[in-house]
């Protein structure tokens, strides 16, 4: 492959022209891109000019200046972290001070000792090249969130509309450069809301406070208009929309709208009123004229009136339109956070029910509350679902029982006019999923298929064994699959070896060729608007793909439709269900050291956990926390972030093993964080979460004799997997 801003090659630096030949025909025989570099110079050239990953022998950069590689590896992109496969003798950095030095130095390194199998080595590869098409597709969301941005500018320098956001309950005020300029204020120049309200025109202030009250005390839109005194003296007419954003608790968090100078209107409806005073005194002086002329004159006074009015109409619309339009672009990257955000509510939340008085009303409240973060969580998992993030714990599960156990809850969420029947043959074997997700898949499909059949009709669920045995096969199954998971870019085919078949088979409307060829896509529905969110079918197959599956579409147009989730089999039996051991419960106070750089996160967190009778120390980065651990004070357990500047929580993981091997790590992370392809065998405990899970699962590390003075994880469990 070519050099170019996405080229997916290996470059390789060999100690020797035998070992780069060899090394270049192993990758090209597994498929991939591969060129040879001469020198240290040559390698720099081929890396800034477009590759997929580095192959790298140290022995053949093991006295070379390294200061130009290191220099393009620093200045990367944000989106980019460049890939090397270090070929090695002596091992990896454990046991090789020179390793350790270049991985330092390098960045992105996995190291491989030689001698070492091809299978290995084409492994790394496939994985590196994996990791950056990854890359490649970040940068492409990175470029269109900017053009995104761009075009949301546009738009409103278009409609010639300021935007802004007052925060509650401080009134700190956010204007565009656009709006300043409406107050006569320079783009760039600071601009308070004491600005704002000493801009105002003293005989409109009364009003506007009042439209402001109004708004904060009911939530209602903010509309009005009012004139403003720019600082040169001269007066002019704002035209300002708003509307209520609130937190999740109800409370009005802060107003976001936009502002249009509407001087022009203004003194065109100035012009207007008087043209239309002067008309009813010159119809009032020649009353006395003629009866003709008195009709004629009302009559064009009432035209006069109609356009008027239509125009005002149609101006309206178009504000509407207009306003609409711009909060719906400006509040489309809420969620940016939303993880996070929900930790500190939820945990707040749960500290603040344990502190109420025996209030039956305030408790209703606080729960309410707690109701509607849950339900901002379940959103996230949705979300996460067809990202292929959430976090699946697969066991074996006898899918016959599943479906029978659901048979009930299928029927009633069907209702009358539906008629569900089940063919599951006996002796199938044990599927590997995760029951939850599966059930809300399986009740997904069948209410999809409920939906598809208004007039009532039968809806079957089929289970069968179906085995891949080769490509071939594989090859011969898609050709019948109208959708499959392979024409998804980036899904894996399926592996040879055994699955089941979970049809869900309906007698619907089905679907046209071009709805069936877009049925996965996020936010894609052929529902009507306000019916579906067009996350279902985009859930359901990122959990086929993320257990080892795939979804399966089959339709026509008058005939019905046939989802199949393709799920692998089982290698264990079902195991039988015995009540979980309820985790020791930890007398004592422990000494944790509580590592995040969010500080509304860490105050959150360190409220709960000093609530549970524990000595916290907080740090704000993974610097700080080594500082803290370098030191003399004694700590019983660290709790980190994941996602940090500088050091993520797996490195601060990695770096603390060195300097107190027995110390318990507990890794508090959204799943989504973690990057794709990556191990990890520290303790999790996924956010957001409750003060009780946070305790259970503090009692679980800390108070099981034996496993405080565990390793924190594995050497492995912290780098990226093949």
């Amino acid at each position: 492959m070519k050099p170019g801003p996405s080229s997916e090659r290996a470059v390789i630096l060999a100690a020797s022209e035998r070992d780069a030949v060899k090394t270049a025909h192993l990758i090209k025989e597994a498929g991939y891109y591969a060129n040879i570099c001469g020198d240290l110079a040559e390698l720099e050239h081929q890396v800034a000019s477009g590759a997929g990953l580095a192959i790298i022998a140290d022995e053949a950069i093991r006295t070379a200046d390294l200061a130009g590689l290191t220099r393009w590896l620093n200045e990367q992109p944000s989106w980019s972290d460049f890939p090397i496969v270090l070929m090695s003798e002596k091992g990896g950095p454990e046991r090789n001070p020179e390793a350790a030095r270049l991985g330092r130095a390098l960045g992105n390194v996995t190291f491989i000792e030689r001698p070492f199998h091809p299978t290995t080595l084409v492994s790394l590869v496939a994985a590196a090249v994996r990791g950056r098409r990854r890359q490649y597709q970040t940068r492409q969301i990175l470029e269109d969130l900017t053009e995104s941005e761009d075009l949301l500018q546009t738009a409103l320098d278009a409609g010639h509309l300021g935007a802004l956001e007052l925060h509650l309950p401080d009134f700190e005020l956010e204007a565009s450069p656009t709006c300043k300029t409406f107050f006569g204020r320079k783009p760039r120049g600071p601009f308070t809301y004491q600005d704002l309200l000493e801009a105002v025109h003293p005989d409109d202030r009364a009003r506007r406070s009042e439209t402001v009250e109004q708004t904060l005390r009911t939530g209602a839109d903010y509309r009005i208009e009012y004139r403003i005194i720019w600082p040169d003296g001269t007066q002019h007419w704002l035209d300002v929309r708003a509307r209520a954003v609130r937190r999740p608790d109800g409370s009005i968090r802060s107003l976001v709208g936009v502002c249009s100078d509407i001087t022009a209107r203004k003194i065109a409806e100035i012009e207007r009123e008087a043209l239309l005073a002067q008309l009813a005194a010159e119809r009032t002086a020649l009353a006395e004229l003629t009866a003709t002329l008195e009709q004629r004159v009302e009559q064009r006074t009432a035209d006069l009136m109609k356009e008027v009015a239509a125009r005002e109409r149609a101006q309206e619309q178009l504000r509407h339109a207009q306003k609409m339009e711009a909060i719906g672009q400006l509040t489309g990257g809420v969620a940016h956070d939303f993880n996070n955000l929900l930790m500190a509510v939820m945990g707040n939340l749960d500290l603040l029910r344990k502190r109420l008085p025996e209030d039956p009303r305030l408790r209703r409240l606080v729960d309410g509350a707690l109701q509607g973060a849950e339900r901002g969580a379940s959103l996230t998992q949705r979300l996460l679902a067809f990202a292929r993030q959430q976090d699946l714990r697969a066991v074996p599960v006898d899918l016959g029982a599943l479906v029978r156990d659901m048979s009930e809850l299928l029927e009633r969420s069907l209702g009358p006019r539906i008629t569900l029947r089940l063919d599951i043959p006996d002796g199938l074997p044990a599927a590997c999923v995760d029951t939850n997700q599966l059930e809300l898949a399986v009740l997904n499909l069948a209410i999809n298929a409920r939906d598809a059949m208004p007039d009532g009709g039968v809806i079957e669920i089929r289970l069968a064994a179906w085995q891949a045995k080769n490509d071939q096969a594989k090859n011969d199954q898609a050709k019948s699959d109208q959708v499959r998971s392979d024409q998804v870019k980036g899904d894996p085919a399926l592996q040879p070896g055994n699955y089941l078949k979970l049809s869900v088979v309906d007698s619907g409307s089905g679907m046209s060729p071009d709805v069936l060829k877009r049925a996965i896509e996020p936010f894609f529905s052929s529902k009507p608007v306000g019916k579906g969110t067009g996350l279902g079918l985009s859930m359901v197959h990122g959990l086929a793909v993320q257990l080892g599956g795939a979804l399966q579409l089959s339709s026509a147009v008058g005939k019905g439709t046939t989802a199949v989730l393709v799920l692998p089999v089982a290698t264990t039996a079902p195991a039988v269900e015995s009540p979980a051991p309820a985790a020791q419960k930890v007398k004592r106070s422990a000494v944790i050291l509580l590592v995040d750089d969010d500080p509304l996160i860490a105050m959150s967190t360190m409220e709960m956990l000093e609530d549970l009778g524990h000595r916290v120390i907080g740090a704000s980065s993974g610097p700080h926390a080594l500082d803290i651990l370098r030191s003399d004070q004694e700590i019983d357990l660290m709790m980190t972030d994941h996602v940090m500047p500088g050091m993520t929580g797996l490195e601060l993981a990695a770096a603390s093993r060195e300097l107190r091997p027995h110390l318990v790590v507990l890794l508090a992370t959204g799943y989504a964080e973690l990057p794709d392809g990556t191990q990890v065998d520290l303790p999790r405990l996924a956010k957001p979460y409750h003060q009780d899970q946070l305790r259970e699962r503090l009692d679980q590390l800390l108070g099981q004799g034996g496993e405080r003075l565990a390793p924190v994880a594995n050497p492995s469990a912290l780098s990226p997997s093949p």
